[in-house]
């Protein structure tokens, strides 16, 4: 017979259980994700038209930006809806010094995150105490402040309205990366070390601090996690990414203007960590590619396609609120709760 004792013990073995067999089967079912993922990007520059290669590069931009926000949004439930302000600052970045100073891409894709990560850290400080709706509010602005700095052309660095033009092009082994598939290598190679990166740092014990933040900021101040350092450290990384990203973005397009950094650009990011599932970097990849690839299947019915958009996303709203692809955290949160 079982004492008491076991019979007390039993609900929380239970859930440990629960919670190690989820977590190997969302680690099983990520891998094959990421290899079927591999798979497809590897054989499609060898398939695939030029247009439609085009289009998988600005998956992958939008990939990397989606994946930075989601360290903000996803890994420590930050709203931040002023993303692009620090993808703007990236590539504006680069496109001054690239004409004044003649600085190669690479190392400006450093100095550009660098720069980016520490605009994110003075202009989030002040606000890293607020929450929910108003920290929401607080970063739209910050967004529009950005892009009507860029539009006023501060000390005639910016361009205004016009833009700026970036005439230099990154090089491997003295090879320019100019083409369609030139780029489609260099962006996707991006992707995957930051994959890499973000794994590791969800199992590292400053991801397990991000997770303790979101899930309950009191609870984690209590148990000796400095919350501010924690949030401030996701915005920093967070903007860093971003900023490295519109270096890219700049070396692409070879043209930068304020139309490409909007409030609507920050919508769509933040569209995209929730429909993929917050937290979840496979959900993001996958959201991001739908918000990519999509609207470019259906331009014959170019009329219809923000109505597709709208339905879509109440769709979703309504019968997988936990996003495409849920995090092992949501899906352990319903088999706690019963849920289905």
């Amino acid at each position: 017979m079982s004492n008491g004792h076991d019979i007390q013990k039993t609900p929380t073995a239970n859930s440990a259980l629960a919670k190690a067999r989820t977590s190997r089967m969302s680690t099983s079912s990520t891998t094959l994700f990421l290899a079927i993922l591999a798979a497809v990007l590897i054989v499609l520059p060898f398939v695939a038209s030029d247009y439609w290669i085009d289009v998988c590069v600005f998956w992958g931009i939008n990939a990397l930006l989606s994946l930075s926000l989601n360290i903000i949004l996803g890994e420590v439930g930050l709203f931040n809806m002023g993303h692009s302000a620090f993808y703007a600052i990236g590539a504006y970045t680069t496109a001054i010094l690239s004409q004044r100073f003649g600085i190669n891409l690479w190392i400006l894709m450093v100095l550009s995150g660098l720069t980016a990560a520490l605009a994110g850290y003075i202009l989030t400080a002040p606000i890293m105490h607020l929450r929910g709706d108003y920290l929401l509010v607080v970063t739209i602005g910050l967004n529009e402040m950005i892009r009507i700095t860029l539009i006023n052309n501060p000390f005639g660095l910016t361009g205004g309205p016009n833009g700026l033009l970036v005439l230099d092009q990154f090089r491997i082994f003295g090879k320019v990366i100019q083409t369609p598939r030139d780029f489609y290598v260099l962006v996707w190679a991006c992707v995957a070390v930051l994959l890499f990166s973000l794994f590791r740092l969800q199992r590292s014990r400053i991801g397990r601090a991000w997770n303790y933040v979101r899930e309950d900021p009191v609870a984690a101040e209590s148990t000796g996690v400095d919350t501010r350092w924690a949030k401030a450290l996701a915005f920093t990384i967070g903007a860093g990414i971003a900023g490295a990203t519109g270096t890219i973005y700049a070396a692409k397009m070879m043209v930068i203007s304020p139309d490409s950094f909007t409030f609507a650009a920050s919508v769509m990011l933040f569209a995209i960590v929730i429909l993929g599932g917050t937290g979840s970097i496979p959900g993001v990849i996958l959201a991001s590619g739908a918000m990519l690839v999509l609207p470019e299947v259906l331009r014959d019915f170019a009329r219809y396609r923000m109505l597709f958009f709208g339905l879509a996303m109440v769709l979703m709203m309504i019968f997988r609120p936990q996003g495409l692809w849920p995090s092992t955290r949501w899906t352990t949160k319903m088999r706690e709760s019963g849920g289905k």
